[in-house]
Parts: C-alpha cells; sequence; structure tokens
C-alpha cells in the first residue's frame, strides 16, 4: 500500500467518523428539542385543566395516555414477535396516532373554527405532549413489520 493510498484511507475514515459524530449531534440536537417541546406541551395542557376544571384535565390525561393504546391492537397474537416488535396489524394505527401533524392540524383548527370548548384544547396539548416525550426519548414511527424506524 502507497503513502497516498494510506493517507486517503485514513482521511476517508477520519471523515466517516466525523460525519457520524455530526449526525450524533443533530439527534441529540432533535431529541432536546422535542423535549423542549414536550414540556411546554405538558405544562400548557396542566394550565388549560387548571384553569378550566377536571374535565379538561381529564381529557388531557386521557389523550396524553391513549397513543399507546394502540398498541393492544392485536396483542393476543403477539406471541411470535421479536423484542421490541409491535404487531404488525397494530402498526397503521400507533403510527396514525403518533404523527405529530395531526393534532396540530386540529388545533390549527381549533384556533381559526370559533369554538371555545376548552377540554378540546387540553386534549390536543395532552396528544401533543406525548408524541414530543416519545420523540424525545427516541420512540418514533414504526415499520410495517412493526420495528422502531431509525
Amino acid at each position: 500500500m502507497s503513502a497516498t493510498t494510506t493517507a486517503t484511507a485514513a482521511a476517508v475514515g477520519t471523515g466517516t467518523a466525523a460525519t457520524t459524530g455530526t449526525a450524533g449531534r443533530l439527534a441529540l440536537a432533535r431529541r432536546a428539542a422535542w423535549l423542549v417541546g414536550a414540556l411546554f406541551w405538558s405544562v400548557l395542557a396542566v394550565m388549560e385543566g387548571v384553569n378550566h376544571g377536571w374535565t379538561a384535565g381529564l381529557l388531557a390525561l386521557a389523550f396524553f395516555i391513549a397513543p399507546d393504546l394502540t398498541m393492544l391492537v392485536g396483542v393476543g397474537e403477539a406471541r411470535g414477535n421479536a423484542r421490541g416488535q409491535l404487531q404488525p396489524r397494530a402498526v397503521p394505527y400507533y403510527n396514525t396516532a403518533h404523527r405529530a401533524l395531526i393534532p396540530l392540524v386540529l388545533l390549527a383548527a381549533y384556533a381559526v373554527v370559533p369554538l371555545t370548548w376548552a377540554p378540546a384544547m387540553a386534549a390536543l396539548c395532552g396528544w401533543i405532549a406525548h408524541i414530543s416525550y416519545d420523540r424525545a426519548f427516541g420512540y418514533g414511527l414504526r415499520t410495517k413489520e412493526g420495528f422502531q424506524r431509525d
């Protein structure tokens, strides 16, 4: 191996490590941003519950928990699944309930439509908080086979 080839191989190796380090820092920054969002939506959901009564608080809590109830679809057939694999039949429901765009669009519609039922706002805040915490802790959407997407 010539000196030029060795130097090129070393430079390529260094570039790969640098790229991986940059990608790792970017992923960490993305997760930190999701955590900040999760805390914001949690505080807003709690404020809605405190300001507008137990119905708003109860709906915020229910919508905070509800997205993970989609994992119960097909739970009886999950015996042969790998560790961490969601039942493939549950994936469409899980992915739909864990898309941040859905509650954000509903929240935008709530802001525009002359609807003033505060528990709806609290519920949407709880839902977005759930999704944000999932992303902050490294849980995202699933592949059609039921595994975490990268």
